[in-house]
């Protein structure tokens, strides 16, 4: 195999030159147009990958001068084309002669040795790569679409998210604080980007597919960002709306219920994986008994499905928005210690209907951390069910006050049976455990 080795490799440049070349060939401006530079497509690129190649076979006999000989003589060419286009006042970017030094490293790397052995991994390294640059570049509209829709408030909010995540959180102190030792810096840090992480994948599927695309997808998406915030919008738009309407919005709030169940799964798996044991069973049949109802007003509501809803959200991680979720994570936390401990089950069956008014995802990691060794696993997952269940009912409570009667009692009917099946399954599951 290795009498082959250098003709597997020259072939492999050959490929990476060729399919980023077949783009940028695709992409070109219209020959017509000469408003345009074009400088090379599936000719162009891979004579380039080729060069960097054999560039390094010379080398290996004559010196590492004469690949970067090669290399200079590239640039030189693409500055010499740059310089005419600007000269003629051609629309030009930095795009396709980025893409042709790139095409002159890879072939390069595909003929170099001892930096990626064995030969399989230089084949996925360069592959991939190839695939990666392909990638962006046949991206173009769709990535130029995307960055159009995201505000200032947005990138700083990334950036933001991105702070915290690789320079605060690591920085913080990995032991326990405050009373009965249950507040981990380092821990309330994760799990807050674990929250914000949940958040802004919707926030950033809804960026993408756009909230016109069907209640189906809003539904859903708003789900990851918050099926409150779903509840309250559709509420409104509800009053008042015609029959196919409104069944349109009970689609979308009961798909938005029915995710917020899996991200619960999400959570608890995350933190704590065995005690999905106790909570999979009930939160499943939850969400089951929520899509079933969903697909009762699908069907209803197929006259309204391709109108779509405009429902604006705003970026789940900003700085205030995280500190003050922290901040009631840990009251959360330490409540239900607290409650726990004085209290017995009882008290932490009360903090898990309290916190769920407001917020399941605080109680369902509080619980989820409590389990780890200082709660048992059925008084975690009782706790966790009853936090979800109360949040499920106070939106059933919130569609009614906000979008009507009429609406209203469809999805507290809805919600209110969904509580029922998975308090039903909970019950045999303790009793079989």
């Amino acid at each position: 195999m290795e009498n082959y080795e250098p003709f597997l490799s020259l072939g492999l440049a050959l490929a990476s030159g060729f399919i980023i070349g077949q783009e940028r060939e695709h992409s070109a401006p219209d020959p017509r147009e000469e408003a345009e530079s074009f400088i090379g497509g599936s000719r162009t690129y891979p004579l380039v990958s080729l060069s960097g190649a054999v560039a390094v076979l010379v080398s290996r006999e004559l010196g590492p001068w004469v690949l970067l000989a090669a290399f200079a003589a590239v640039v030189a060419l693409l500055v010499v084309s740059y310089s005419g286009d600007v000269r003629k006042g051609w629309s030009h970017g930095l795009t396709s002669e980025v893409a042709l030094l790139l095409c002159f490293l890879l072939g390069a790397l595909s003929l170099t040795e001892g930096v990626l052995e064995p030969q399989r991994v230089k084949l996925l390294v360069v592959a991939g790569l190839t695939v990666v640059a392909t990638m962006l570049l046949s991206l173009k509209p769709w990535l130029h679409a995307f960055v159009g829709r995201l505000s200032r408030r947005d990138v700083s909010a990334v950036m933001q998210l991105l702070f915290v995540a690789v320079v605060v959180v690591p920085l913080l102190p990995d032991q326990s604080y405050g009373p009965m030792d249950v507040l981990n810096p380092r821990q309330l840090g994760w799990l807050t980007l674990l929250i914000a992480g949940i958040g802004f994948a919707g926030y950033v599927a809804i960026q993408v597919l756009g909230s016109r695309r069907g209640l189906v997808v809003t539904g859903l998406l708003g789900g990851l960002v918050s099926s409150t915030a779903v509840t309250l919008s559709f509420s409104g738009r509800a009053r008042g709306a015609g029959r196919e309407m409104r069944l349109g919005c009970m689609l979308a709030v009961t798909l938005a219920s029915s995710l917020m169940f899996a991200r619960v799964l999400v959570e608890v798996a995350v933190v704590h994986a065995p005690l999905l044991r106790s909570l999979a069973a009930p939160m499943l049949a939850m969400a089951a008994s929520t899509l079933g109802a969903s697909a009762l007003f699908y069907r209803s509501a197929s006259a309204t499905r391709g109108e779509g809803s405009e429902l604006e959200f705003a970026n789940p991680f900003e700085l205030k928005s995280a500190l003050k979720f922290t901040l009631l994570f840990a009251l959360v936390l330490l409540g239900a210690k607290a409650a726990t401990a004085y209290l017995g089950r009882g008290g932490a069956y009360l903090a898990g209907v309290l916190a769920g008014l407001t917020d399941v995802d605080a109680i369902t990691l509080s619980m989820a951390k409590l389990a780890q060794g200082e709660l048992a696993e059925e008084v975690a997952a009782t706790t966790i069910f009853l936090g979800a269940a109360s949040n499920t009912l106070t939106k059933g409570v919130m569609a009614t006050v906000v979008g009507g009667w009429v609406f209203g009692r469809w999805v507290l009917l809805t919600f209110g049976v969904a509580v029922m099946v998975g308090a039903l399954v909970l019950v045999v599951m303790s009793r079989l455990g």
